[in-house]
């Protein structure tokens, strides 16, 4: 199933789509935990600091939206509350874990100065990842009328994405390549959880 039509589907079922929406907070408090595990804990930065912090208001404002949507009730991150509650838990910690094995062969890295290369590495290719699944989001909410809304999302995302590719330029003169790099490895892992999440919703 196209992503477009899954997200179609998933909107127009009220347990589905809450369950969609805890899901993808539990992944954006999942990036946002990240984050937060590979700050220094005396040369960490503004921009990590409101990285961190928008992070995890994602995670509380898509938790929030769960209300928007009738007779429908996700308290927790556990697994009758998700959808595909495996891959999307795997999703983002594979993606740092092959990252990491990336920048310890190609690089050298190890400690503090792996742990923030990883962090720039992944979250500029989630960051890619959302500045094209939340748009596609919000146009399929638009198109069924639904109360919930993401465009305050889209807004900080693309704003992140600009804060990641000064960091990267920052980082490394061919952070282009690492970047691109990582991006290979979230597609792989995205292409995954979407297959997924199409056998999530057809059960």
């Amino acid at each position: 199933m196209e992503f477009n039509k899954l997200l179609s589907t998933i909107i127009n079922n009220d347990q589905l789509h809450a369950r969609w929406l805890n899901t993808l907070s539990l992944m954006e408090n999942t990036g946002a935990r990240k984050i937060s595990a590979c700050e220094d804990p005396e040369t960490v930065t503004y921009i990590i600091l409101k990285h961190a912090a928008e992070e995890h208001r994602h995670a509380f404002y898509l938790k929030k939206q769960i209300e928007k949507v009738k007779s429908a009730d996700c308290p927790t991150y556990t697994s009758d509350y998700l959808i595909a509650p495996k891959s999307s838990k795997y999703y983002l910690n594979q993606l740092d874990v092959d990252v990491c094995r990336y920048l310890k062969k190609e690089l050298g890295l190890k400690g503090s100065e792996l742990r923030f290369a990883a962090y720039l590495l992944v979250t500029y290719a989630i960051e890619v990842r959302a500045d094209e699944l939340y748009p596609v989001y919000q146009d399929e909410l638009d198109k069924t009328g639904s109360k919930v809304n993401v465009k305050s999302i889209i807004l900080e995302e693309e704003g992140h994405l600009e804060e990641m590719i000064n960091q990267l330029k920052n980082f490394s003169p061919d952070w282009q390549l690492h970047a691109n790099k990582a991006v290979e490895m979230e597609s792989k892992l995205f292409n995954q959880w979407v297959d997924q999440l199409n056998i999530a919703v057809a059960n």
